[in-house]
């Protein structure tokens, strides 16, 4: 196990972050989302301490806790003063160590996360991502489902699905990551080697995730009817980069501003400004350990879908050559003048910090990346664009009306296939 330790003068909360390498991909089938569950139900109960009982002493000594799940594995998180360090640190070993997942606290978590679940699939900007990935990835590999499973595969966990989840967890390639004003605890390296440096867990590390493998069907619209929808939500992807790019991340960060990462950027500009389709287009790169995937989102005026796509795919279509210096100059100045500004906080320090050792990148590479955005060339950013419009045709994912779509197939987008609302498994 790893730890980091930044020193944040004036920064008196304190935030905790642990990474544990579980990944998702080795959950069993039909339990997916196990491991999001799982790190959500730590704190419901240990063989010490009842739910009530934590609840209590976290709130007696004003620490907030957060858990999750990605790709990769496990990410829990503490907030805390640095005088209440110590039994922070204690409550979250002895999760790690003894956590007993109540049936009752369990059934109750499940049912939250049903809840959510239907939440989330009542958003058409959330439909319309799940209906991408379950386009777009191949259906024997993981990503196809969301990190946090799908209404059948969460109905049917169970406390024994999460104590096998548990059981697996290990300080093998685990990081802890403490950021904040460090005199407030001057003693944080061994109270922190005495607790969580303590823990051992499992002994087997399971091997990191593999590339998330392109659907030999992913080239095609897909549509889900949403009758009498005012606006139309949009989502297209294909193949990008991961953070290892011989590009360099930095690149793409720049590539994303340009082209939609801001109103001035240039899907807004024509489909905001000039066409008055839409409130906002974006485009970003989602890297994931092995490749990852181009996506432009947002919502469009629902009796405008067929030509806000048809524009947007234009736009897309920019060779290279086609950016400018002032737009690469602009994005670039954007990106790396703000940067001070997104990591001013020890949280935001903490969570990039722990997303890197989950990674496994190099510590340095935000700075890296800064100073690589700093010398961008135009045509290092025409290039590397130029690579992905050469990459597998767009996957889009159209969520409203399908009154409103007259015209779609003229697009040459793909064939067209129109999924039950409430099912995504034929896809």
């Amino acid at each position: 196990m790893r730890l980091l330790l930044v020193d944040l003068p004036g920064q008196h909360v304190l935030s905790l972050r642990v990474f544990l390498p579980l990944p998702v991909s080795d959950e069993e089938r039909g339990t997916e989302g196990a491991t999001l569950l799982m790190a959500r139900a730590l704190d419901e109960g240990t063989s010490q301490h009842t739910g009530e009982q934590l609840a209590e002493l976290t709130e007696r000594h004003g620490i907030a806790w957060g858990a999750g799940a990605g790709e990769r594995g496990v990410h829990l998180g503490l907030e805390v003063a640095g005088r209440h360090l110590g039994i922070a640190l204690a409550l979250l070993t002895e999760c790690l160590s003894s956590a007993s997942f109540p049936e009752a606290e369990v059934d109750r978590l499940r049912r939250h996360r049903l809840v959510d679940l239907a939440h989330e699939h009542a958003d058409p900007g959330v439909r319309a991502a799940r209906a991408f990935t379950a386009a777009y990835f191949d259906p024997r590999d993981r990503p196809h489902l969301p990190v946090g499973g799908t209404t059948a595969t969460v109905s049917r966990l169970t406390s024994d699905h999460l104590r096998d989840r548990h059981a697996q967890l290990t300080a093998r390639g685990a990081t802890v990551v403490l950021v904040g004003d460090l005199s407030d605890a001057p003693s944080a390296v061994g109270t922190v080697a005495a607790t969580v440096g303590a823990w051992k867990g499992d002994d087997e590390v399971a091997g990191a995730p593999g590339p998330a493998r392109r659907s030999d069907r992913a080239h095609r619209t897909v549509l889900v009817p949403r009758p009498g929808l005012a606006q139309t939500e949009i989502y297209l992807g294909r193949p990008g980069p991961d953070r290892r790019t011989p590009r360099g991340w930095g690149t793409y960060q720049v590539l994303a501003m340009l082209l939609g990462g801001a109103p001035h950027a240039r899907l807004d500009r024509v489909l905001r400004e000039e066409r008055g389709y839409t409130y906002g287009v974006r485009l970003g790169f989602r890297p994931r350990s092995v490749g990852g995937t181009t996506v432009v989102a947002g919502s469009v005026r629902a009796d405008a879908t067929v030509p806000a796509l048809a524009e947007t795919l234009r736009i897309l279509d920019v060779p290279g050559p086609g950016i400018t210096d002032r737009e690469v100059r602009d994005a670039a100045d954007f990106v790396a003048m703000t940067a001070p500004g997104r990591y001013a906080t020890a949280d935001a320090v903490a969570d990039e910090l722990v997303s890197l050792a989950g990674e496994g990148l190099a510590l340095d590479t935000v700075t890296q990346t800064l100073s690589q955005v700093r010398g961008l060339e135009r045509d290092a950013v025409g290039a590397a664009w130029d690579e992905v419009r050469a990459s597998a045709p767009w996957t889009v994912v159209l969520v409203g009306d399908p009154d409103r779509t007259v015209g779609l197939e003229q697009l040459e987008v793909g064939p067209l296939e129109v999924v039950d609302e409430d099912d995504d498994s034929r896809l």
